[in-house]
């Protein structure tokens, strides 16, 4: 291991924040993503990444997680296909260490959106050149297009390992909440199935309740947080789906909400649109990507859409 690439690599992801770097002189995004693939070109081998534990810890994991979550909040899905190698990098770190490991199971189940956004930048074609202008940025994909992606893409990705030991545990519960079972799935897509995930603005457990959200809907956070009893999560998951379905009407808007947040949602259709093909690319890049992935899983694993679910019971 070369400490020098280490302690660029560590530099560049820890001490700045990942969307700051753009206007920071002495570095840019080019840099990070380079020093990220060097580091990872020489060090991705079980004995020097145990090595590496030593000096990465749960703060750091933290700030890498936030830079990335930040990517995730902009509106430009084509700019995750930039972070692919760095979270390909980041991701067996996160599993290297006890107390970082419940960030990985938060990014597993969204390395996919980032092979996603590097596919669609291949697939959508760029847009003419004007002579003494500089070349402008492709198109944000289309809902079309991204539901074409991720129906490919969920073709050919396992499913997931816990999968098996849940549904059937957890498809009673959301059928007592008055929702339709096969929303069960959406675990995949937030946690991979893995109660223990946790995102880098705390949201916890198989469907990643933040605080508030839990709190409002009767779990407890001390004195031992409800949100990773794996049953209790998804009954208050399923619960939440329920009121949102009924304020939004159509289950792509209440996916979308469970994500992105009811008020974020609503602010966005109250700017034009009804329908989250509307307004889906004014919506996070998490959120563009999620609507469509979750409904890719859904014709996999029920062989229906978002569409063909029922209404949730009054």
């Amino acid at each position: 291991m070369k400490p020098q690439s280490l302690r660029r690599f560590m530099r560049l992801m820890g001490g700045i924040p990942v969307l700051a770097l753009a206007q920071t002189p002495q570095v840019n995004l080019n840099d990070l993503l380079r020093a990220g693939e060097e580091w990872a070109a020489e060090n991705l081998d079980a004995d020097k990444l145990q090595a590496l534990a030593d000096h990465f810890d749960h703060d750091e994991a933290l700030k890498l997680l936030r830079g990335l979550q930040e990517q995730f909040e902009g509106q430009y899905v084509l700019d995750l296909a930039r972070f692919r190698d760095t979270a390909q990098t980041l991701l067996p770190l996160l599993e290297t260490l006890p107390q970082t490991r419940p960030y990985a199971g938060w990014l597993r189940p969204r390395m996919d959106y980032f092979d996603v956004a590097d596919e669609l930048l291949v697939d959508i074609p760029a847009p003419k050149v004007e002579p003494g202008k500089p070349p402008p940025k492709r198109p944000n994909p289309t809902p079309v297009q991204e539901r074409r992606a991720w129906t490919v893409q969920v073709a050919k990705a396992p499913v997931s390992r816990g999968a098996a030991a849940w549904v059937p545990r957890l498809k009673p519960l959301f059928s007592q909440e008055g929702v339709p079972t096969e929303l069960v799935w959406l675990a995949e897509v937030e946690s991979d199935f893995n109660p223990e995930a946790q995102s880098p603005v705390g949201a916890v457990g198989l469907y990643q309740l933040m605080p508030a959200t839990a709190q409002s809907l009767g779990l407890k956070l001390r004195p031992d947080d409800e949100r990773k009893d794996a049953e209790k999560n998804a009954r208050t998951a399923a619960a939440y789906l329920r009121y949102l379905f009924l304020k939004f009407r159509d289950w792509r808007l209440t996916v979308a909400a469970y994500n992105a947040g009811e008020g974020r949602v609503r602010e966005t259709m109250r700017s034009g649109g009804k329908s989250f093909d509307d307004i889906s690319r004014r919506l996070p890049a998490e959120t563009q990507m999620y609507v469509p992935k979750l409904e890719a899983v859904l014709r996999r694993q029920e062989q229906k859409s978002l569409l063909q679910l029922p209404a949730a019971r009054p």
